[in-house]
């Protein structure tokens, strides 16, 4: 008699995603994910939805190791998105978003905590903050940072340029 093997224990958190999966609703769900592969290499899942009117009902990407979840809905107002991706080398992402078709919102700063960051806007309204970290900083350090004028002159260009979609 031969004994059945033990279920496997189910997951509430499916293979390959993490706690937070961002959704990003639009208008052209297919021109988006063509900038979010030229742009930072994502890739396409394959379980796109689409309905007899070409919409997309609903496609998946990954970005690094997250998934993106997109879908189209046409008649809702502009609901940009806002996305943080942390990524090996800021300058570069920023380039191949701008060479996809996005515009510089924030050129590349490096910040007091010991990141580099930029952030780029894509043609549909998602602002992207693009992250790399470059040094790890103690909390002596941080505190003298707080009152550096190259770090406050830092965080006051980011500040300043803060993204207002246009809606």
């Amino acid at each position: 008699m031969s004994v059945a093997p033990a279920p496997r224990p189910v997951s509430p958190i499916p293979d390959g995603y993490h706690s937070v999966t961002p959704w990003i609703i639009g208008h052209d769900t297919a021109a988006l994910m063509d900038f979010l592969a030229a742009a930072f290499g994502a890739v396409d899942l394959g379980d796109r939805v689409v309905d007899e009117h070409g919409r997309i009902g609903h496609a998946e990407m990954r970005i690094g190791d997250s998934v993106v979840m997109m879908f189209d809905q046409p008649d809702w107002p502009p609901t940009p998105a806002f996305l943080r991706l942390y990524v090996p080398d800021t300058e570069l992402a920023l380039q191949n978003a701008v060479a996809a078709g996005g515009t510089v919102v924030t050129k590349p700063t490096h910040m007091f905590w010991g990141d580099v960051i930029a952030r780029v806007s894509d043609p549909f309204g998602n602002l992207y903050w693009l992250h790399t970290r470059i040094e790890h900083v103690d909390e002596a350090e941080l505190t003298r940072r707080y009152t550096d004028p190259k770090f406050l002159d830092a965080m006051t260009y980011v500040q300043n340029s803060l993204y207002r979609p246009q809606v």
